[in-house]
């Protein structure tokens, strides 16, 4: 009913005695309609409809399966959008960028051994690059030394073209990425990679303090021997 009062206008009421014109929508057509063995009530030509649904129809339940989770992905993406008021490149333009930049800016600006963490975190987001080589069917290492080399040639945001594997514009060809997106994964990867970090030196110190001394191991040659 809330989705009914959104397309077609109008408020709810609870009971007709007070009704009153100014709580009543528009609908042009309504209609019944039995598709297959199920009956749907078509409610069309609304005036100013703020609510919709889609008519989703397939073969098979996997198809129609399919089918949603598209229209799903692209309404979030959209939404997404909207929201953020920005988009980035695609194509794993947003990665090789950060990845040189990291590589050729902040490492080198970096002292001691944090520098080994930047490049290991550089050369973690080739991750996207290569997966998108990868899987589509070029070799990983000529498609991201073609890459960079453009990148370096013409500073412009490079992406993989998985149709030819050549590098290519993504914003000459619509390919974009949802901001929050890509923030999310940058912020989430690093989460979890200094949880991971702080398990393994917890695991490692649990090891050593669970280590018996060397005076009181009973299977050492040397314990209790004096010096």
């Amino acid at each position: 009913m809330e989705r009914m009062t959104l397309a077609c206008g109008g408020s709810p009421i609870h009971s007709i005695e007070d009704m009153d014109e100014s709580q009543l929508g528009y609908a042009g057509k309504v209609s019944e309609v039995t598709l297959g063995e199920d009956k749907f009530t078509f409610v069309e030509e609304c005036k100013t409809p703020k609510s919709c649904t889609l008519l989703l129809q397939g073969p098979n339940t996997h198809t129609i399966a399919q089918i949603k989770d598209a229209v799903r992905d692209g309404l979030r993406a959209t939404k997404n959008a909207i929201e953020d008021k920005a988009v980035v490149p695609g194509a794993g333009a947003y990665e090789l960028a950060a990845s040189m930049h990291l590589h050729d800016v902040v490492a080198k600006a970096t002292k001691g051994r944090a520098k080994l963490g930047v490049k290991a975190y550089a050369n973690a987001l080739l991750v996207i690059p290569k997966t998108l080589a990868e899987n589509s069917g070029f070799d990983v290492q000529d498609s991201i030394l073609k890459l960079t080399d453009e990148r370096e040639e013409s500073g412009l945001a490079v992406g993989l073209d998985c149709q030819s594997g050549e590098p290519i514009i993504p914003a000459d060809e619509g390919i974009w990425d949802n901001v929050r997106v890509k923030r999310q994964c940058l912020y989430l990867s690093t989460v979890l990679s200094n949880q991971l970090l702080l398990v393994d030196e917890v695991m490692k110190a649990g090891k050593q303090m669970g280590k018996k001394p060397m005076a009181d191991d009973p299977n050492n040659p040397m314990a209790g021997v004096g010096m």
